[in-house]
């Protein structure tokens, strides 16, 4: 991947719902939700405070996160889906 996030941003890829539901009903993809929970890919260094400096992000690579159903810009590279958010749009941190 070739993205680097600026500012509080972070790169999100989707984990996708599954398919099937527990008593086997095959869901199509428009009554599928849309995905609020996705791994962590890239960081951006972090909002800039007012005397300059860069305010440490809560969030790290590799972190498993909850964010808001309709946050971020939604983007497309080959054939990966990715969310670029910001910060304040992590709802949680999946432990």
């Amino acid at each position: 991947m070739n993205l680097k996030p600026l500012g509080d941003r972070l790169i999100v890829s989707p984990i996708e719902q599954e398919e099937m539901t527990a008593s086997g009903i095959v869901l199509p993809e428009t009554a599928k939700e849309k995905p609020m929970q996705g791994k962590v890919l890239a960081v951006g260094p972090g909002t800039r405070k007012d005397d300059g400096s860069r305010a440490a992000m809560d969030v790290a690579e590799g972190d498993t996160v909850l964010y808001a159903k309709y946050a971020g810009t939604e983007i497309k590279l080959g054939d990966d889906k990715y969310l670029i958010l910001k910060e304040t749009d992590i709802l949680a941190i999946v432990e």
